[in-house]
């Protein structure tokens, strides 16, 4: 039976996983749990190399090579520890992934178009945990500088279950939580691994049986289905889609987030069921939970967030569905996308301040 070909997401990262990837993360997992067996306190520096090895491999030396002067160009700029010039370098990094004449030098680099995307999704990506590092220095005293330096930074960069597509952990959980020596035993941990891998096939069953069953995406790139389609058909596709998006995500993430349990670290939550969200709140809290956390922690309370006044809050929360939009590609149906979902926040926030009022209260 033919499956949907529509989904580009979902056929990309299978084809990558069944070709190297998966390889890739069971060759760090075994790094990973040797050097927890034999010399706990190297595993931070034995996992980066491996990463910068599995790098080079498979986005080659030049592709490594980008990555990399990312990483120092970042870590030169956080040196001067002013937030605002750290992230102006973040978003300058994060346009030239848009300027098309580096686009085209970058393309030349590989034989197909599949390995100059893998490096684009990689590289977007290593955006957001460059910026994380450098931001964490800009706002750490002197006395904590050595667990801040440029070794860290590259063990954090190059930590290769995170390095392609996330999920995204901020710097101080991630070092915290990377020093921290704990105990370790190779019967829990085969346990955990058991488990954790006939979850994630169970979920790859189910989105392969969507996708070859319900041809969801195939039916929306085409107009005259949906024209025809009633309303409560619409929505029954839109329910379809999200939940596909839902069970996706359990597998793109549950992998990576396997690998960190493996490793001693906490990871950030899967995605909770769409079906169980009744707001978009609540969809951006607990969705991707990691870009939440880092969206809070850098744009949003910084900004004032909800300390501030109500226009403030609009600004800070303006800001931060743009940033959100920019990251993602800055399209136009992007743009578009985060201000609807900006004003589905602020309209929620905004009736829940006007319930909170005592005499609307009693008047309920």
């Amino acid at each position: 039976m033919s499956q949907d070909p529509m989904d580009f997401e979902w056929s990309y990262w299978i084809e990558w996983g069944r070709e190297r990837i998966l390889w890739l993360l069971a060759g760090h997992l075994l790094v990973s749990q040797v050097s927890r067996l034999l010399m706990e306190k190297y595993k931070p520096w034995c996992l980066m190399i491996y990463g910068m090895a599995a790098c080079w491999l498979l986005l080659g030396i030049k592709g490594f090579a980008v990555i990399l002067l990312h990483a120092t160009i970042s870590f030169a700029v956080a040196q001067f520890q002013l937030s605002l010039l750290t992230w102006l370098c973040s978003l300058i990094l994060l346009s030239t992934l848009r300027i098309p004449a580096v686009e085209e030098a970058k393309r030349k680099w590989y034989d197909t178009e599949n390995e100059y995307y893998l490096l684009l999704f990689t590289v977007s990506v290593r955006c957001l945990f460059c910026t994380s590092f450098s931001l964490e220095y800009c706002w750490h005293g002197p006395a904590q500088k050595s667990s801040h330096s440029f070794l860290w930074m590259l063990a954090y960069v190059f930590y290769y279950p995170m390095f392609h597509n996330g999920p995204l952990m901020n710097f101080d959980e991630f070092s915290k939580q990377m020093r921290r020596q704990e105990a370790f035993s190779l019967k829990t941990n085969l346990g955990i691994l058991i488990v954790g891998v006939i979850r994630i096939f169970f979920w790859w069953c189910l989105a392969e049986l969507m996708i070859h069953l319900m041809y969801i995406h195939a039916l929306y790139s085409s107009a005259q289905p949906l024209e025809a389609a009633s309303y409560w058909a619409l929505g029954g596709l839109a329910l379809a889609q999200v939940l596909f998006f839902y069970v996706k995500y359990l597998v793109l993430y549950g992998v990576p987030a396997l690998l960190l349990q493996m490793d001693g670290l906490k990871p950030p939550a899967l995605p909770c069921c769409v079906s169980l969200m009744h707001s978009f709140t609540k969809m951006w809290r607990s969705f991707d939970v990691g870009l939440h956390r880092f969206l809070v922690r850098y744009i949003y309370v910084p900004m004032g967030g909800s300390q501030s006044s109500p226009l403030g809050m609009l600004f800070s929360t303006a800001l931060t569905f743009a940033f959100v939009s920019y990251w993602h590609g800055g399209q136009s149906y992007l743009w578009y996308w985060g201000a609807l979902n900006w004003l589905g926040v602020i309209v929620e926030n905004g009736v829940k301040r006007i319930l909170s009022i005592s005499l609307i209260q009693d008047l309920i």
